[in-house]
């Protein structure tokens, strides 16, 4: 497998590009030194490097393409809106319709507000949360990995550079899972939490009630409860984790695949909370999102054309049953082979991940770029195993072989030594103080 065309155009990347790429976990240092650079074009769940390769991939687009690359009647909404026009002077007639289709999928939800990234709309929850409560102080779970980059959620990673003290202090941290922590923060800071921040589930879920039991407690110290559902969303179920767990948040953000990998988020919530961003309101107005490209047409028609995918093709049976058999063929290979707790898959089925870990069990980045290695060279592209629609049957047989010979070299770098398998450094990982 040749990778000369991917190898000249990482050189020009890296001239005109911080980091080669627009997105670190897209960037050469989480992929091993033997594997495709640029992406050409996508089919389904398949992608064509510019070296010709073909592989077939996971976790497409960070997670945001549910649906497959070119899903052809989003695609086709798109471009009708497209011809159309794709940004006015004015509001366009699709912006109705387009929040009254994504609010009718979330019981409780009023208004909503779209934007274009993830980031946007969680900023913006936590800048609704402050205007209401009054209060500067926002909470997050230690063990959850990515909320903003902003410097609210960015100052408490290890690439802080850049970000004042005062502001990164203004975040705190307890544990998923154990609400206990979280009491001790509404103790040692009595009065000063504006809310909490978290997903409903990530590899872990949550424990029975520890949802509805974080959401008492931010309530009753006056706080509000926002629930980002950038992965969950589209994925647990079409009404978000807060749809199928069964709780309420007072403020929720999603993107991802909410069009299909065309750009657009949101951000949604109860109606005196959000009013604080409009012409409503008897309070201090909140200058809350107001962005160029946030409704443009065309990725509006494509999260409608979307929805109705889903609907129509129950996308949701169809994630959670291609990633059991996935998870199931996997882990029969990973016990054929002795692996035990070396190679893991964790999580929801629509949502799996991997852990690798060495000889001794320790977490470890070499072995990861091992089975990155190994999977690549046997036409897969997964630093994840989520799936999508366009994973069927063949996919899925092609994948667990793939990774039943990949799982063979670990094997044996296990008991002779990685030095002899890896090729090249290994991957780190993205948040790092120094390079």
């Amino acid at each position: 497998m040749s990778f000369e065309n991917s190898r000249r155009l990482r050189e020009r990347a890296h001239q005109l590009v911080p980091g080669g790429a627009h997105t670190y976990a897209k960037g050469d240092d989480q992929y091993p030194l033997e594997a495709p650079g640029f992406i050409a074009r996508g089919a389904g769940s398949h992608v064509w490097d510019v070296d010709g390769n073909e592989f077939i991939e996971y976790g497409a687009g960070l997670r945001s393409v549910t649906l497959g690359h070119g899903f052809a009647p989003v695609v086709e909404a798109a471009l009708r809106a497209m011809r159309d026009g794709t940004n006015f002077v004015r509001p366009a007639a699709i912006e109705v319709e387009a929040a009254e289709r994504f609010l009718s999928l979330l019981p409780g939800a009023e208004m909503v507000k779209f934007a274009k990234n993830g980031s946007d709309v969680t900023t913006a929850a936590v800048k609704l949360a402050r205007a209401w409560t009054g209060r500067d102080l926002v909470a997050i779970p230690a063990e959850h990995p990515f909320f903003s980059t902003d410097d609210w959620f960015i100052g408490t990673s290890p690439m802080d550079a850049g970000i004042p003290r005062a502001v990164s202090e203004l975040t705190l941290r307890f544990h998923y899972n154990d609400l206990g922590s979280l009491e001790a923060l509404f103790a040692a800071y009595p009065g000063r939490i504006a809310c909490v921040m978290m997903e409903a589930a990530t590899a872990v879920e949550p424990r029975p009630g520890f949802l509805q039991a974080v959401i008492d407690l931010v309530h009753a110290h006056g706080a509000l409860f926002v629930l980002d559902e950038m992965i969950t969303g589209f994925r647990w179920h079409l009404g978000g984790a807060q749809t199928h767990y069964g709780i309420r948040p007072d403020l929720s953000t999603f993107g991802k695949a909410m069009a299909n990998g065309f750009a657009l988020s949101a951000l949604v919530g109860r109606r005196e909370v959000m009013e604080l961003g409009g012409l409503r309101t008897a309070r201090d107005r909140v200058f809350l999102l107001s962005t160029t490209h946030g409704a443009e047409t065309h990725a509006l028609a494509a999260c409608m054309a979307t929805i109705e995918a889903y609907q129509r093709h129950e996308v949701i049976a169809h994630l959670r049953r291609t990633g059991e058999a996935l998870r199931e063929g996997i882990q029969a290979a990973v016990e054929r082979l002795g692996l035990g707790q070396a190679f893991q898959v964790m999580g929801h089925p629509a949502n799996l991940v991997f852990a690798t870990h060495d000889a001794s069990l320790a977490p470890s980045q070499p072995f990861r770029t091992l089975f990155l290695q190994e999977t690549i060279a046997r036409g897969l592209l997964m630093p994840s195993l989520v799936v999508n629609l366009g994973h069927g049957e063949e996919e899925v047989r092609r994948t667990i072989d793939g990774v039943s010979g990949a799982l063979e070299v670990y094997r044996r770098a296990l008991d002779e030594g990685i030095e002899r398998h890896l090729v090249g450094r290994p991957v780190q990982p993205v948040f790092r103080r120094r390079v």
